[in-house]
């Protein structure tokens, strides 16, 4: 085999392998965003409490505490999910309208008019 050939043969198997390269990765691309995607929806589900998962889906809360830690330290969202007994509680709405709670009856100083600098009186040493 000369050398021409040889590299001939080389620069094809070197073109071949960047080929499958590129797809292989765009095919992970394509995986990873339908992945994002169907989560996104997922995550959006739970939080409106539409979606309902059984005892077995749950994830364990040591794996949730180390993939909470992963993202963090990454710099990556961590998204505040319920926890999985909040998940599997039944869910539980008012059966009747809450009554409005009466305003909190505030105790404020009257403030002293500016007019008035006798710092003797009590209402202006306070004043903040």
């Amino acid at each position: 085999m000369s050398i021409g050939d040889a590299m001939s043969q080389f620069r094809s198997e070197v073109d071949s392998a960047v080929a499958r390269g590129s797809r292989a990765a765009s095919e992970a691309r394509a995986r990873s965003a339908a992945t994002k995607g169907q989560t996104r929806e997922l995550v959006g589900k739970v939080r409106a409490r539409e979606a309902r998962p059984e005892p077995a889906d749950l994830t364990s809360p040591g794996l949730r505490r180390a993939a909470a830690s992963f993202r963090s330290d990454e710099g990556l969202p961590v998204d505040r999910l319920p926890e999985g007994t909040e998940l599997l509680a039944p869910r539980v709405g008012p059966t009747t309208p809450s009554a409005p709670k009466p305003p909190v009856a505030a105790s404020r100083r009257p403030l002293p008019s500016d007019d008035d600098e006798d710092f003797s009186q009590e209402g202006i040493m306070f004043r903040g």
